[in-house]
């Protein structure tokens, strides 16, 4: 674990990029005031340590649960109106949507990996990360103080030149994958398994503004940069991994995928593959929620709705329940993470297949990374994310694997869903 000074870390861009879900009326003024990083390997449990940092910037992460009236409350009394769509809380008596004051707390931006999310729940955290020098656990403490800004654009960015891309396995080796998961769902020890493949390329320059754009990308509901010294993530996902407001929590998986078309989206719509792949998604889901909800309140708000992410459809749900009273943080982080989209059914039987099975771990894909205010939190999950560390820029994309299943079909979906983001970074 490494709690680091932000006046010694940071690359020029860490203080100026907006983290992922900060509040835009403070995208300009917002400065990081402390930081922790954690990696594989590293001593302590990263559930506990992302919370004791958290407790300790005044980010009270012990009980969600509580809500009186008009206002959500959080542990430590701070409050946001109930009404506030994004979940993002602003500080004690200060109305919503105001700008945060100099000297006030604003929140803290949060990175868990995949890994991350196994140890916390004594997994197999699978194969090493390919992007050296990534973090596993990130959280950036941010506040308004009366510091001189760091003004992007004062140095001139070196060009950006990338290489060409190199598969961590080959069209042939993911087929076959497929395959294999058929096996496994055949021999009954799963019934869905989420395959990622992985690919990266060298470059030259300076990656800040390509990861900009991959941030930027139509339909990232948790578009963002986040940096440290070596290394640096850009998110464009459209999917909440897990989000509290007003003492309820919520989760909207996706799983289903087609072309941006007429005929692609009543090609989803009729789809009894997919529409089955992503029932089994929900259910587990709710499975997940029902560890930290309070009794008979987990429901399905909404199931099987079509949206839009750049040029494809995506099939979303949004299941949620009343948190149980004293469900913390830790608590949300080991009943949730791994995403139950992006792991399979049972969740720890296709982990053990994905930790054995895939060539190379998943990096900055398929975790959590969001914003956690007073009060509420709001963590993306990592699809559609980009990590580049000092020599390469690197990619993950996948899907989920059923009896159903075509080989050649779910590794042309994978490269579907990957290539936003390749035509993001090239520019």
């Amino acid at each position: 674990m490494t709690i680091l000074d932000p006046l010694v870390l940071g690359m020029p861009d860490a203080l100026s990029d907006k983290a992922p879900g900060a509040p835009s009326e403070c995208a300009d003024t917002v400065r990081e005031r402390s930081r922790l990083e954690w990696r594989i390997g590293d001593s302590g449990d990263p559930a506990a340590l992302l919370c004791a940092f958290l407790d300790d910037l005044g980010l009270a992460t012990g009980d969600l649960s509580v809500a009186t009236g008009d206002l959500s409350v959080a542990t430590g009394g701070l409050s946001v109106p109930a009404g506030d769509p994004a979940g993002r809380l602003g500080q004690p008596g200060r109305p919503a949507g105001s700008a945060c004051r100099d000297g006030d707390l604003c929140g803290a931006a949060v990175f868990v990996s995949a890994a991350a999310s196994a140890v916390m729940i004594g997994a197999d955290p699978g194969p090493a990360n390919p992007a050296e020098g990534l973090p596993d656990l990130v959280a950036i403490g941010y506040g308004h103080d009366r510091v001189p800004a760091r003004i992007r654009g004062t140095v001139p960015a070196a060009g950006w030149r990338l290489g060409p891309w190199r598969p961590s396995w080959t069209r042939e080796q993911h087929a076959a994958a497929v395959r294999r998961v058929r096996e496994a769902i055949g021999r009954g020890d799963v019934y869905q398994v989420n395959v990622v493949g992985h690919a990266s390329a060298g470059y030259e320059g300076d990656p800040m503004p390509a990861l900009r754009r991959v941030a930027a990308l139509p339909g990232a509901r948790y578009g963002g940069v986040l940096s440290g010294r070596g290394w640096a993530i850009a998110c464009a996902s459209p999917e909440t991994l897990v989000r509290v407001a007003g003492g309820r929590v919520s989760t909207c998986p996706i799983k289903g995928t087609r072309p941006a078309t007429p005929a692609g989206r009543a090609e989803l719509l009729a789809s009894d593959k997919e529409r089955a792949e992503h029932v089994m998604i929900v259910d587990l889901a709710r499975n997940d929620l029902s560890r930290v909800a309070g009794t008979g309140s987990v429901r399905v708000d909404e199931l099987y709705a079509v949206r839009r992410w750049c040029d494809l459809w995506q099939a979303t749900s949004t299941v949620s329940a009343a948190l149980a009273p004293g469900a913390g943080l830790a608590d949300l982080l080991r009943a949730l993470c791994p995403g139950g989209s992006v792991t399979g059914a049972p969740k720890r039987a296709a982990m053990e297949e994905i930790a054995a099975m895939e060539p190379v771990g998943r990096g900055a894909s398929m975790g959590a990374l969001g914003w956690i205010a007073p009060g509420s939190l709001d963590l993306g999950l990592t699809i559609r994310t980009v990590a580049v560390d000092g020599r390469r820029a690197h990619v993950w994309a996948g899907g989920g694997i059923t009896w159903g299943s075509d080989p050649e079909a779910e590794v042309d979906e994978a490269a579907a869903k990957a290539g936003p983001i390749l035509a993001a970074l090239r520019g």
